[in-house]
């Protein structure tokens, strides 16, 4: 798939800037999708199987809202080598080195802006329990026996099953981007533009919250501070966001979803550590321990957490 996919992000690149002399970067080379840059130029191999129509649906909504998603190059996808590509232009992202630069703020209003913006007709669900639900079972596949992997499976089982994608979302209303953590944000026109959320694989309609579970499972767990959860919150209300409500406690609002998060993030972990035949790290042990106080919560407890 990388040559391929080389040759067709040069092409597209060249075509608008003559003979560019960088070489071609690769950004990302997953089985779920590969990810190469030329020039100004970048190129999306979407992972095996994926919909063409759902993403086209997708991509159209990118499109229509340029301010809040980075707009692809082309709004129809290609086959490329049994895959579909797309192509989008190069934003600066978030700087890893400098957490302190973190676009908290940013994020949570893009968020808001996306929540309240009108569900193109036909838009598909968005993925997010659909992806927990992968990592769960590739964690059940990979490691059934590692330590670790109890407390989290049980956990699984305390959420609702819309949670774990076995029901429909209880709201087929609301636009969310599905994956949202700060790899999905970059500054477009470079380098100093606007931030605009990016990756729209899993975009669709759905519960909101979902989109504001990483943080808030980061926050829970211990693993972000709470001043940048804080900063991430009050964007989010000041600008009119709909998943939670105008003041007090959000947790209410949030706990399914964050939960749900927890739990992917640690299945990913375990199956990661196990398959690299090394005990997990102290991040990764702060999101299983979160886990096994899920696990703990008695049945009759579980069944009245918010669905």
């Amino acid at each position: 798939m990388l040559p391929e996919l080389t040759a067709r992000v040069a092409e597209a690149a060249h075509a608008e800037v003559a003979g560019c002399p960088r070489a071609t970067t690769v950004l990302a080379d997953r089985p779920d999708a590969t990810v190469v840059r030329h020039c100004g130029t970048v190129a999306k191999a979407h992972a095996p199987g994926t919909d063409p129509a759902a993403l086209a649906l997708r991509l159209a909504t990118a499109a229509r809202l340029p301010g809040i998603l980075l707009p692809p190059l082309d709004p129809a996808p290609t086959a490329l080598a049994g895959r579909l590509v797309t192509l989008w232009p190069y934003g600066t992202p978030v700087d890893a080195d400098a957490p302190e630069a973190a676009p908290w703020e940013a994020a949570a209003t893009l968020l808001a802006r996306l929540h309240r913006s009108p569900a193109p007709a036909g838009l598909p669900p968005m993925r997010g329990p659909v992806k927990a639900a992968l990592a769960v079972t590739r964690l059940r596949a990979a490691a059934p026996g590692h330590p670790a992997a109890r407390p989290v499976l049980r956990a699984w089982t305390t959420l609702p099953a819309w949670a774990r994608a076995e029901a429909p979302m209880p709201d087929a209303r609301t636009v969310c981007h599905g994956d949202l953590h700060l790899g999905q944000l970059v500054r477009h026109p470079v380098p100093g533009g606007p931030w605009l959320l990016i990756d729209v694989d899993d975009l669709g309609t759905g519960v909101p919250a979902w989109d504001l579970a990483r943080p808030a499972a980061w926050f829970a767990c211990g693993l972000l501070p709470p001043g940048d959860w804080t900063r991430f919150l009050t964007a989010y209300r000041a600008a009119g966001g709909p998943a939670v409500p105008v003041d007090g406690d959000p947790w209410a609002a949030l706990e399914t979803a964050a939960r749900a998060l927890t739990v992917q993030t640690a299945a990913r972990a375990v199956a990661k550590a196990d398959a690299a035949g090394r005990p997990l790290d102290e991040v990764e042990q702060a999101v299983v321990d979160a886990c096994e106080r899920m696990a703990a919560i008695p049945a009759q407890l579980a069944d009245g957490l918010p669905k």
